[in-house]
């Protein structure tokens, strides 16, 4: 850290590559357990950091990724949003969507805003023709934000497969969104 790749920029983000100083709160937001409840536990600091600089280090070799995310007003670290390429999924090859934020920052629409964003760079930067985002079942804060961004989801769960039979939080939703025009 810190990496030379450009960032995006919304009328109240910056998504750019991630900083020693966003390692703290990082952890933080992962060790929180309401934040992590769709996913099989909170992180210790010690993952959480590790996983902050696999992040980064995906920014910095392909130009983009799950940027950090911060408030361009106060220059807060609020958490990430941007795009992945997952390998190990049934749909994959694929380019994902996602997102993660610290609590105070929910139900204020920058999910939404900082993905949208996100998408646009996916369309017209690398050209693809369709992104994907997925959820555990229950998650349903961040399927709205998959409605709201205008994706479909596909009419079948899928079980994902980092994940033992019977977890409850194996069955995930599967939402898409084509280029426009593509």
């Amino acid at each position: 850290m810190p990496s030379t790749a450009p960032g995006l920029l919304t009328p109240r983000l910056h998504l750019r590559p991630w900083r020693a100083e966003d390692l703290s709160p990082f952890a933080a937001l992962n060790a929180d357990p309401e934040v992590m409840r769709h996913f099989p536990a909170t992180l210790e600091r010690a993952t959480s950091d590790a996983l902050a600089r696999r992040i980064d280090q995906l920014i910095a070799a392909q130009g983009w990724g799950f940027w950090a995310a911060e408030l361009r007003a106060s220059g807060a670290f609020i958490g990430f949003i941007g795009l992945h390429r997952p390998t190990h999924l049934p749909f994959s090859p694929c380019i994902e969507v996602g997102w993660r934020l610290a609590r105070p920052f929910w139900g204020l629409g920058l999910a939404t805003e900082g993905a949208r964003a996100a998408l646009e760079f996916a369309f017209h930067t690398l050209a693809a023709d369709e992104v994907v985002a997925f959820t555990a079942l229950s998650n349903q804060r961040s399927e709205a934000v998959m409605r709201r961004l205008g994706m479909q989801r596909d009419a079948a769960p899928f079980a994902h497969p980092d994940l033992p039979d019977g977890h409850p939080l194996q069955a995930h939703v599967l939402y898409r969104i084509r280029r426009p025009g593509a």
